[in-house]
């Protein structure tokens, strides 16, 4: 896929976000190409469960299952993971939300040097999360302590939301949490598609010394429905893309960039 062609689909995509539906005769003559060129970018937006696909265009989606989300964008996703191992280090306790995008880092952390892929080393390490899956992925990881929030299981986008969720997060101190999110805005911060998502993030970021965002370049520029982390609650930024990406030029006052 062409650069011009990725560009292209993020638009549509933050269009779609922002406006809820998007006719194929619109879009052709925005974004000045064939209106056959538009279905086959809508088709593959429907693909990857970023778009619902209707007659004429296509609307906005609600939150994803995990297993489908789980299933896009697997590069970008496992070069984020790759990225993200070496801010893990050793000792005292770190966050790590319910997100496709860190369970593939959780799946790494190895005591032992054993764990998938090449692993990542870790010795003494608590690891906080509020996902059922990511829990799971934790488990008989030597030098690994993992605790799960507990809360209700938000059967939408895997995650464990709630009074309980919050409150257990209240009670720690991190070292530094790693979160992903639906949309990152380089004026509003991060954005979430489930207010209750978003709560359980913000509790978790208040009991933590550093906040690393890790998303893939489609939720750059986006909004969703629930607001997340503001600007200034943000350290780093991790995406699957160089840090010289002319993409990320927005983000550079502001955060740093990995």
């Amino acid at each position: 896929m062409t650069v011009d062609a990725l560009e292209r689909l993020q638009r549509i995509e933050a269009e779609v976000r922002r406006v809820g539906r998007v006719r194929v005769v619109e879009l052709a003559v925005a974004l000045d190409v064939s209106e056959m060129t538009i279905r086959r970018d809508l088709d593959m937006l429907a693909e990857q469960g970023a778009v619902r696909r209707i007659r004429g265009g296509a609307v906005r989606t609600g939150p994803q299952p995990f297993a489908e989300r789980f299933s896009r964008q697997v590069r970008a996703k496992d070069r984020i993971a790759a990225k993200l191992a070496g801010l893990v280090g050793d000792g005292g306790a770190i966050g790590i939300d319910a997100s496709t995008t860190l369970l593939r880092l959780a799946s790494q952390l190895d005591g032992g040097g054993a764990g998938v892929g090449a692993g990542v080393g870790v010795a003494d390490l608590t690891v906080v999360t509020n996902g059922p899956d990511t829990f799971a992925a934790l488990q008989g990881q030597p030098g690994v302590t993992a605790l799960l929030t507990g809360g209700r299981l938000d059967a939408r986008t895997g995650s464990l939301v709630g009074p309980l969720a919050t409150r257990s997060a209240q009670g720690l101190l991190l070292r530094r949490l790693f979160v992903s999110a639906a949309g990152v805005h380089p004026d509003h911060g991060t954005s979430e598609n489930t207010l209750e998502d978003a709560e359980v993030k913000l509790a978790l970021a208040a009991a933590a010394g550093e906040v690393v965002v890790a998303v893939d370049a489609s939720k750059l520029g986006q909004r969703a429905a629930a607001r997340g982390l503001g600007p200034d609650r943000v350290a780093l930024l991790v995406t699957e893309l160089d840090p010289g990406d002319h993409r990320l030029d927005p983000y550079r006052s502001a955060w740093d960039l990995l």
